[in-house]
C-alpha cells in the first residue's frame, strides 16, 4: 500500500515563475500532486541499487545487439544502423541522461523493470526542480529524498571532457567546445526541459547556446546555428526514430558527421536500443533469473496477464494489457500502432487507499539519481499525475 502524505502545493504563478507552465491538464486538474509518497531509507536504497544493475544489463545486452546484428529485432530503423555503431564504439559518445519506469519497491514488493525512457527526459524539470521546491515550500528536510539528479548530470557533462569518474579534473571555467541545444518551437514543456539541461551543461562550466531545432543547419562538416557558429556538442530534444523516418537526409548526414568526427550528439544514437522495448526480450533472453525482469517476447505469451508494447511510443500510447485467455482488459490508442510488438508479463503496480496505482521512475546519469512516481490507472498515460517522494 502506498502511504501518503498531504502538503501544500505550489501556486500555478510560483511553478510558472520557475519556468513550469504545464501545470494544468487538459480536464483542468493540477499536473503536481500535492501529495508526497513515503518511502523509507531501505527502500530508496533498493531503487538506487536495482538501476545500476539494470543498466549495467542494458549496456551488456546492447553488445549482444551489435555483435549479433539484431537491429532489425529491435525496430531500429536501417539509416541509423552506422550512426549506430560510431556513436557505440568510441567513449566520447556519453550518455548523459536517462530514466528507467519501474514498478513494486514499496512494501517489500520486488522491483521489476517496465522499460527504460533511455533519451526521454519527460518529468526530468519535476524531478530534478519540483520535488526540492515542494519540500522547501512545505518547510520539509529538503535532503529528505533520492533526489541529486541536478549535480549527478551536471557531472556527467563534465565527463564528456574526463570521461568516466574523474570529474574533479574538469576546469569549472572550461572554454574550449561549445554545446548548442536544440528543441522544436511552440512547445513549452520541451523547450522548458532544454533549457533546464542548458543550465546544468552551462553550470559544468561549457559555453553553451540555445537555438530552435528548424533554425539548426547541417552538413558534413558539421552542425551549426543560425548565425552560422559551428558547435562540437549538439543536444537535440527530438526522438532519433522520428529523426530516421522523418527526416532521413538529416540521419544520413549526422551519420556523415559523426564518422568526420565534426561533432558529438547527445544523447547518442546508440541509447535508441536502450530506447527500444524491444530491449525487453533481449534482456529476458540473456538474464532470465534476474529478480529484476519480467519474461518478454515477440509473440504474445500464453495462459499469462500480459501487456502489449510498442517498441517505440510515448506515454501509453498503443499499449494493451490482455487477459490470461487472450481478452483485452483495457487499451491505449496512439500514432505509434504500425511499430513492432513486444508482450511482457503482466505485474501490478502499488496502490493508494482511493486505489490509484503508482509507477516508479528513476533517473540515471552514470548512476541512479532520483527518483520520483506517475499516479494513474493500469496504463500510466499523458493524464498521470507526478507525485513527489520524502524519506520517511
Amino acid at each position: 500500500m502506498i502511504t501518503l502524505q498531504k502538503i501544500n502545493s505550489l501556486e500555478n504563478k510560483t511553478l510558472e515563475e520557475l519556468g513550469f507552465s504545464w501545470h494544468t491538464d487538459s480536464d483542468g486538474s493540477k499536473y503536481v500532486s500535492d501529495e508526497l509518497v513515503q518511502v523509507t531509507q531501505n527502500e530508496a536504497e533498493a531503487y538506487y541499487e536495482a538501476t545500476n544493475t539494470i543498466y549495467d544489463m542494458y549496456v551488456e545486452a546492447a553488445e549482444y545487439v551489435i555483435e549479433n546484428d539484431l537491429f532489425f529485432d529491435l525496430g531500429i530503423p536501417f539509416n541509423l544502423v552506422d550512426i549506430i555503431k560510431k556513436s557505440w564504439e568510441n567513449d566520447v559518445h556519453w550518455h548523459i541522461y536517462g530514466r528507467f519506469d519501474l514498478c513494486g519497491g514499496i512494501d517489500g514488493v520486488p522491483i521489476k523493470l517496465i522499460e527504460f525512457n533511455a533519451d526521454t527526459p519527460t518529468s526530468l524539470f519535476e524531478t530534478a526542480l519540483l520535488q526540492w521546491a515542494l519540500l522547501k515550500q512545505n518547510d520539509m528536510d529538503e535532503n529528505k529524498q533520492f533526489n541529486n539528479v541536478y549535480d549527478a548530470i551536471k557531472n556527467n557533462f563534465k565527463r564528456l571532457i574526463t570521461l568516466f569518474d574523474n570529474t574533479d579534473t574538469f576546469d569549472n571555467h572550461y572554454d574550449g567546445w561549445k554545446i548548442l541545444f536544440s528543441s522544436i518551437a511552440e512547445n513549452d514543456e520541451e523547450e522548458a526541459t532544454t533549457r533546464l539541461l542548458q543550465q546544468i551543461a552551462t553550470d559544468a562550466g561549457f559555453n553553451t547556446s540555445f537555438d530552435y531545432l528548424g533554425n539548426v543547419t547541417f552538413d558534413e562538416t558539421g552542425i551549426y546555428d543560425s548565425e552560422n557558429n559551428k558547435y562540437e556538442y549538439w543536444f537535440k530534444l527530438y526522438p532519433w526514430e522520428d529523426i530516421a523516418t522523418d527526416e532521413p537526409e538529416l540521419a544520413t548526414t549526422l551519420t556523415n558527421i559523426i564518422k568526420n568526427q565534426e561533432a558529438i550528439i547527445l544523447n547518442p544514437a546508440y541509447t535508441l536500443l536502450f530506447q527500444s522495448k524491444g530491449m525487453l526480450k533481449i534482456l529476458s533472453d540473456l538474464f532470465p533469473d534476474s529478480e529484476y525482469l519480467l519474461k518478454t517476447s515477440y509473440e504474445s505469451l500464453e495462459g499469462v496477464k500480459q501487456v502489449e508494447k510498442t517498441v517505440f511510443g510515448r506515454e501509453g500510447a498503443n499499449t494493451k494489457i490482455i487477459s490470461e485467455n487472450g481478452d483485452i482488459v483495457t487499451q491505449r490508442d496512439g500514432a505509434y500502432d504500425n511499430y513492432k510488438k513486444v508482450y511482457q508479463e503482466y505485474v501490478e503496480f502499488p496502490k493508494d487507499k482511493d486505489g490509484n496505482k503508482y509507477q516508479a521512475g528513476v533517473f540515471f546519469a552514470y548512476e541512479a539519481c532520483g527518483l520520483s512516481f506517475r499516479k494513474g490507472g493500469e496504463i500510466m498515460d499523458n493524464m498521470s499525475k507526478f507525485v513527489g517522494h520524502v524519506i520517511d
